[in-house]
């Protein structure tokens, strides 16, 4: 029986000691068990240097104390990206006056057809102050997918070579005055949930 006495003493001092250690570690360490949470900014957005429909060069500075509601699209979609214009027209026409405060942006996906021609005469079928922004194919690979991590890519139609489609993601992007990244709104939305979610930001 001794023997047995004698480890279970040793288990005894060692259990006491660490519950001892445990206690003091929690009394001197404000922290002590408190869950670690972390905070920090979406990584969307930041410099960009495209053309406008307009031709003139335009960076991410010259929207700068404006908030820009970006869409990510192409000229030859056949709906889905002629449906999200319209509803950010929609949109901007309900909210009136506070509309005055954002940039309405349209950013092509599709740059080898996107010319600068092409997206003026887009642009002009939907909100009179919409911008369309094109470049080269490397200005936008580097600003659309990986400066707002938007994904697209080209799918060749083996019978029509120059009639290839985009696959991309229909977001549409709320930036701050800053060009930080607010908010995103996937497709569906519909021009009064567009209104109403902006409407706090502006």
């Amino acid at each position: 029986m001794r023997p047995i006495l004698i480890v279970l003493v040793v288990l005894g001092a060692i259990v006491g000691g660490a519950t001892a250690l445990l206690m003091m570690s929690s009394s001197q360490d404000p922290n002590f068990g408190q869950t670690v949470r972390s905070t920090g900014k979406a990584l969307i957005g930041g410099p960009f240097s495209l053309i406008d429909h307009t031709g003139k060069r335009v960076t991410n500075n010259d929207f700068r104390g404006k908030k820009m509601l970006i869409y990510f699209g192409f000229t030859h979609c056949p709906d889905i990206c002629p449906g999200s214009l319209q509803v950010i027209s929609a949109a901007l026409d309900k909210l009136g006056s506070q509309a005055d405060a954002v940039t309405p942006i349209f950013m092509t996906v599709d740059p080898e057809r996107d010319t600068q021609k092409v997206m003026a005469e887009y642009v002009a079928s939907f909100h009179p102050r919409l911008v369309g922004l094109t470049g080269t194919k490397d200005e936008i690979e580097q600003t659309v997918k990986k400066t707002y991590r938007i994904y697209y890519k080209k799918v060749a139609n083996p019978d029509q070579p120059d009639a290839y489609t985009v696959d991309h993601a229909s977001m549409i992007y709320l930036m701050d005055e800053r060009g930080e990244f607010v908010k995103f709104f996937a497709h569906p939305t519909s021009a009064d949930d567009l209104a109403e979610q902006m409407r706090p930001y502006l």
